[in-house]
């Protein structure tokens, strides 16, 4: 089967000229590498395009409320963190776009968050200060050069050396772990999940899972993998937590209305004691 240039271009770019033609134009549908791959591919870009608006509801949730109540300032800072880290790491790495997309969305996501967390706060010092310090990590690690000798030998440098990234990118996993685990800390005490998006939490679950496969099917590291798997198991903490928590709020609001109502009419009856 032939198809249109309009979409055997992107077909192509996307998963490339041996399995377009076995898949597309010899219909082989026994091809199970080929398969895999664009399983892979079409989760990984569904993702990425997943990614670009994954906080957009957490957003505009806290700019409703005018307030982050609920979300944790230090969880959002780590995840942040460790988001710049493998950005560079992945791009060092010439990794396939679609294997890492998203971190990008969801690390400008996360710096509007935190700016505007920081700032219903009272605390626009701190938000300019954690915000230009992220994007100077990033800036730095990301940072690399060609410089090309006399005897025409190219020589790729970097401020950060690629040793020295690999191991910040091991540290990702606890970073990751502690991002998560303050915000599951403070859901448990709570009993709520105070201005946290159930979109965010549930997407970012699923998305983490996809990526797994991805990862497993693009991408032969094992420090991505463990990341994406430690992810994994934390956001299934999160989303079993929204679910568990789903009503707490609406129920505590309740309650605190209820409450002021009793301490309300009591008081108008001792008012009308007196007066007696």
């Amino acid at each position: 089967m032939q198809l249109p240039f309009f979409l055997k271009t992107p077909a192509v770019a996307i998963i490339g000229d041996v399995c377009y033609t076995s898949l597309i134009e010899n219909l082989n549908y026994h091809d199970v590498p080929c398969i895999k791959y664009a399983i892979s591919k079409g989760l990984g870009f569904g993702i990425v395009a997943g990614g670009a608006i994954v906080k957009v509801p957490q957003i505009i949730k806290i700019v409703k409320a005018r307030s982050g109540q609920g979300v944790s300032v230090p969880s959002y800072l780590l995840e942040t963190l460790a988001c710049v880290i493998s950005l560079a790491y992945n791009f060092r790495q010439n990794n396939p776009i679609s294997t890492y997309g998203e971190t990008f969305f969801v690390t400008l996501q996360n710096l509007a968050i935190l700016a505007l967390m920081l700032h219903y706060s009272g605390k626009n010092t701190s938000s300019f200060v954690f915000i230009s310090s992220l994007l100077f990590i990033g800036n730095v690690l990301g940072r690399t050069s060609t410089v090309t000798q006399v005897d025409g030998t190219v020589i790729n440098t970097a401020v950060v050396s690629d040793d020295a990234l690999k191991f910040l990118q091991a540290v990702t996993i606890p970073i990751n772990l502690f991002s998560k685990v303050p915000q599951i800390i403070e859901n448990y005490q709570n009993g709520s999940t105070g201005q946290l998006s159930a979109f965010t939490i549930f997407n970012y679950f699923a998305g983490s899972l996809a990526r797994v496969y991805t990862t497993v099917t693009e991408v032969d590291d094992i420090l991505i993998l463990s990341g994406f798997l430690l992810s994994t198991l934390l956001n299934c903490v999160l989303a079993l937590q929204m679910a568990l928590y789903w009503n707490s709020s609406s129920h505590t609001i309740k309650g605190e209305k209820a409450d002021g109502a009793l301490a309300g009419s009591s008081e108008t009856k001792k008012r009308v004691k007196k007066l007696d």
